[in-house]
Protein backbone atom coordinates (compact mmCIF):
# COMPACT_ATOMS: atom_id res chain seq x y z
CA UNK A 1 0.00 0.00 0.00
CA UNK A 2 1.38 3.42 -0.94
CA UNK A 3 2.02 6.03 1.75
CA UNK A 4 -0.72 8.18 0.24
CA UNK A 5 -3.35 5.44 0.41
CA UNK A 6 -2.25 4.36 3.87
CA UNK A 7 -2.57 7.96 5.07
CA UNK A 8 -6.06 8.19 3.54
CA UNK A 9 -7.14 5.02 5.34
CA UNK A 10 -5.75 6.16 8.67
CA UNK A 11 -7.54 9.47 8.20
CA UNK A 12 -10.83 7.62 7.81
CA UNK A 13 -10.25 5.87 11.11
CA UNK A 14 -9.08 9.03 12.88
CA UNK A 15 -11.97 11.17 11.69
CA UNK A 16 -14.44 8.41 12.47
CA UNK A 17 -13.06 8.08 15.99
CA UNK A 18 -13.39 11.82 16.57
CA UNK A 19 -17.07 11.92 15.68
CA UNK A 20 -18.01 8.39 16.71
CA UNK A 21 -20.63 7.43 19.26
CA UNK A 22 -18.31 4.67 20.47
CA UNK A 23 -16.06 7.22 22.18
CA UNK A 24 -18.11 6.81 25.36
CA UNK A 25 -17.33 3.07 25.40
CA UNK A 26 -13.56 3.41 25.40
CA UNK A 27 -13.33 1.85 28.83
CA UNK A 28 -15.00 -1.24 27.39
CA UNK A 29 -13.60 -1.54 23.87
CA UNK A 30 -10.13 -2.50 22.78
CA UNK A 31 -8.37 -0.16 20.33
CA UNK A 32 -8.69 -2.84 17.64
CA UNK A 33 -12.45 -3.03 18.16
CA UNK A 34 -12.71 0.76 18.03
CA UNK A 35 -10.91 0.68 14.69
CA UNK A 36 -13.33 -1.93 13.38
CA UNK A 37 -16.36 0.16 14.35
CA UNK A 38 -14.82 3.26 12.79
CA UNK A 39 -14.05 1.43 9.56
CA UNK A 40 -17.59 0.03 9.39
CA UNK A 41 -18.93 3.54 9.89
CA UNK A 42 -16.91 4.90 6.96
CA UNK A 43 -17.27 1.92 4.63
CA UNK A 44 -19.51 2.05 1.57
CA UNK A 45 -19.77 -1.73 1.24
CA UNK A 46 -19.14 -4.64 3.56
CA UNK A 47 -18.88 -8.31 2.62
CA UNK A 48 -18.76 -10.85 5.41
CA UNK A 49 -18.50 -14.63 5.38
CA UNK A 50 -19.29 -16.34 8.69
CA UNK A 51 -19.03 -20.05 9.43
CA UNK A 52 -19.99 -20.34 13.09
CA UNK A 53 -22.30 -17.47 13.92
CA UNK A 54 -24.62 -14.83 12.53
CA UNK A 55 -22.69 -11.64 11.61
CA UNK A 56 -22.61 -9.03 14.38
CA UNK A 57 -24.31 -6.41 12.23
CA UNK A 58 -27.40 -8.65 12.14
CA UNK A 59 -27.60 -9.68 15.81
CA UNK A 60 -30.63 -9.34 18.01
CA UNK A 61 -29.88 -8.28 21.58
CA UNK A 62 -30.42 -11.72 23.11
CA UNK A 63 -28.47 -13.56 20.43
CA UNK A 64 -25.64 -11.04 20.87
CA UNK A 65 -25.71 -11.58 24.62
CA UNK A 66 -25.56 -15.34 24.16
CA UNK A 67 -22.72 -15.35 21.64
CA UNK A 68 -20.65 -12.85 23.64
CA UNK A 69 -20.97 -14.98 26.75
CA UNK A 70 -20.29 -18.20 24.86
CA UNK A 71 -17.07 -16.85 23.38
CA UNK A 72 -15.83 -14.92 26.43
CA UNK A 73 -12.52 -16.44 27.45
CA UNK A 74 -11.86 -14.31 30.52
CA UNK A 75 -13.77 -12.68 33.36
CA UNK A 76 -13.11 -9.15 32.11
CA UNK A 77 -15.33 -9.79 29.07
CA UNK A 78 -18.04 -11.39 31.20
CA UNK A 79 -18.18 -8.23 33.32
CA UNK A 80 -18.75 -6.08 30.22
CA UNK A 81 -21.48 -8.12 28.51
CA UNK A 82 -24.24 -5.51 28.82
CA UNK A 83 -22.04 -2.77 27.39
CA UNK A 84 -20.78 -5.01 24.59
CA UNK A 85 -24.35 -5.88 23.63
CA UNK A 86 -25.17 -2.17 23.47
CA UNK A 87 -22.17 -1.60 21.22
CA UNK A 88 -23.08 -4.47 18.92
CA UNK A 89 -26.59 -3.15 18.43
CA UNK A 90 -25.38 0.43 17.96
CA UNK A 91 -23.03 -0.72 15.19
CA UNK A 92 -26.05 -1.77 13.15
CA UNK A 93 -27.06 1.84 12.58
CA UNK A 94 -24.73 1.88 9.55
CA UNK A 95 -27.28 -0.32 7.76
CA UNK A 96 -30.34 1.82 8.47
CA UNK A 97 -29.06 5.40 8.51
CA UNK A 98 -30.83 7.80 6.19
CA UNK A 99 -27.69 8.91 4.35
CA UNK A 100 -25.50 6.40 2.50
CA UNK A 101 -26.32 3.24 4.46
CA UNK A 102 -23.62 0.60 4.16
CA UNK A 103 -24.30 -2.09 1.56
CA UNK A 104 -24.00 -5.43 3.36
CA UNK A 105 -23.49 -8.76 1.65
CA UNK A 106 -23.46 -11.58 4.18
CA UNK A 107 -22.67 -15.25 3.61
CA UNK A 108 -23.73 -17.42 6.55
CA UNK A 109 -23.11 -21.14 6.97
CA UNK A 110 -26.30 -23.14 7.46
CA UNK A 111 -24.91 -24.64 10.65
CA UNK A 112 -24.82 -21.21 12.27
CA UNK A 113 -28.56 -20.87 11.67
CA UNK A 114 -29.27 -24.23 13.29
CA UNK A 115 -27.45 -23.44 16.52
CA UNK A 116 -29.35 -24.40 19.66
CA UNK A 117 -30.02 -21.76 22.28
CA UNK A 118 -31.17 -22.29 25.86
CA UNK A 119 -34.37 -20.45 24.98
CA UNK A 120 -35.63 -21.43 21.49
CA UNK A 121 -37.25 -18.01 21.11
CA UNK A 122 -33.78 -16.45 20.92
CA UNK A 123 -32.94 -18.25 17.68
CA UNK A 124 -36.47 -17.74 16.38
CA UNK A 125 -36.11 -13.99 16.86
CA UNK A 126 -32.64 -14.03 15.29
CA UNK A 127 -33.82 -15.82 12.18
CA UNK A 128 -36.68 -13.35 11.93
CA UNK A 129 -34.17 -10.52 12.15
CA UNK A 130 -32.24 -11.95 9.20
CA UNK A 131 -35.42 -12.16 7.13
CA UNK A 132 -36.32 -8.59 8.01
CA UNK A 133 -32.84 -7.27 7.16
CA UNK A 134 -32.88 -9.20 3.91
CA UNK A 135 -35.84 -7.10 2.78
CA UNK A 136 -33.73 -3.95 2.86
CA UNK A 137 -32.41 -2.86 -0.56
CA UNK A 138 -28.87 -2.49 0.80
CA UNK A 139 -28.68 -5.96 2.37
CA UNK A 140 -28.12 -9.31 0.67
CA UNK A 141 -27.99 -12.52 2.70
CA UNK A 142 -26.92 -15.88 1.30
CA UNK A 143 -26.74 -19.21 3.09
CA UNK A 144 -24.02 -21.78 2.48
CA UNK A 145 -25.79 -25.11 2.76
CA UNK A 146 -24.22 -27.75 4.97
CA UNK A 147 -24.21 -30.16 2.00
CA UNK A 148 -22.52 -27.67 -0.36
CA UNK A 149 -19.43 -28.77 -2.26
CA UNK A 150 -16.04 -27.94 -0.75
CA UNK A 151 -15.46 -24.19 -0.89
CA UNK A 152 -12.92 -21.54 0.08
CA UNK A 153 -15.01 -20.38 3.03
CA UNK A 154 -14.06 -23.52 4.91
CA UNK A 155 -10.68 -21.94 5.58
CA UNK A 156 -12.28 -19.41 7.95
CA UNK A 157 -14.50 -16.40 8.39
CA UNK A 158 -13.56 -12.90 7.21
CA UNK A 159 -14.99 -9.48 6.46
CA UNK A 160 -14.04 -7.23 3.53
CA UNK A 161 -14.69 -3.51 3.92
CA UNK A 162 -14.72 -1.21 0.89
CA UNK A 163 -14.34 2.58 0.77
CA UNK A 164 -14.93 3.52 -2.85
CA UNK A 165 -11.43 2.68 -4.10
CA UNK A 166 -10.11 -0.90 -4.42
CA UNK A 167 -6.71 0.02 -2.99
CA UNK A 168 -8.37 1.19 0.24
CA UNK A 169 -10.21 -2.08 0.88
CA UNK A 170 -9.44 -3.71 4.21
CA UNK A 171 -9.99 -7.29 5.37
CA UNK A 172 -10.74 -8.10 9.00
CA UNK A 173 -10.29 -11.55 10.52
CA UNK A 174 -10.29 -12.62 14.14
CA UNK A 175 -9.77 -15.58 16.44
CA UNK A 176 -9.95 -16.17 20.19
CA UNK A 177 -6.85 -14.14 21.00
CA UNK A 178 -6.39 -11.54 18.28
CA UNK A 179 -7.81 -9.67 15.32
CA UNK A 180 -5.93 -9.12 12.07
CA UNK A 181 -6.32 -6.40 9.44
CA UNK A 182 -5.11 -7.25 5.94
CA UNK A 183 -4.28 -4.13 3.91
CA UNK A 184 -1.79 -5.15 1.21
CA UNK A 185 -3.59 -4.86 -2.16
CA UNK A 186 -2.43 -8.26 -3.45
CA UNK A 187 -3.62 -10.04 -0.32
CA UNK A 188 -6.89 -8.11 -0.25
CA UNK A 189 -7.45 -9.09 -3.89
CA UNK A 190 -7.25 -12.74 -2.83
CA UNK A 191 -10.05 -12.19 -0.32
CA UNK A 192 -12.03 -10.29 -2.94
CA UNK A 193 -11.81 -13.30 -5.23
CA UNK A 194 -12.81 -15.54 -2.32
CA UNK A 195 -15.92 -13.39 -1.85
CA UNK A 196 -16.86 -13.92 -5.51
CA UNK A 197 -16.45 -17.68 -5.15
CA UNK A 198 -18.49 -17.76 -1.95
CA UNK A 199 -21.37 -15.88 -3.56
CA UNK A 200 -21.36 -18.53 -6.29
CA UNK A 201 -21.16 -21.43 -3.82
CA UNK A 202 -24.02 -20.21 -1.61
CA UNK A 203 -27.72 -20.39 -2.28
CA UNK A 204 -29.19 -17.40 -4.10
CA UNK A 205 -30.58 -14.56 -2.02
CA UNK A 206 -34.12 -15.73 -2.79
CA UNK A 207 -33.47 -19.40 -2.01
CA UNK A 208 -31.56 -18.38 1.12
CA UNK A 209 -34.61 -16.52 2.43
CA UNK A 210 -36.71 -19.63 1.82
CA UNK A 211 -34.16 -21.77 3.66
CA UNK A 212 -34.07 -19.39 6.62
CA UNK A 213 -37.86 -19.55 6.81
CA UNK A 214 -37.69 -23.36 6.68
CA UNK A 215 -35.13 -23.49 9.47
CA UNK A 216 -37.18 -21.06 11.52
CA UNK A 217 -40.28 -23.22 11.13
CA UNK A 218 -38.28 -26.23 12.26
CA UNK A 219 -37.15 -24.31 15.34
CA UNK A 220 -40.77 -23.41 16.10
CA UNK A 221 -41.81 -27.07 15.79
CA UNK A 222 -39.46 -28.21 18.55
Amino acid sequence: MSDELRTALLTLVKEGSQRGWWHSYRGVLTPVYEDLISLEDDATELFTSQLGAVPGLAHTSEYARGIIRATAMNESVEAKVDALVEVRLARQAVLTRDTNPVKLWAIIAEGALRTRTADPSIMDEQLGRLLSLGNRPNVNIQVLRSDAALHVGQLGSFSLMSFGHPDLDVVHTENLTAALYVEEPEQVATYREAAVRLRAAAESVEKSAELIKEIRNQHDAH
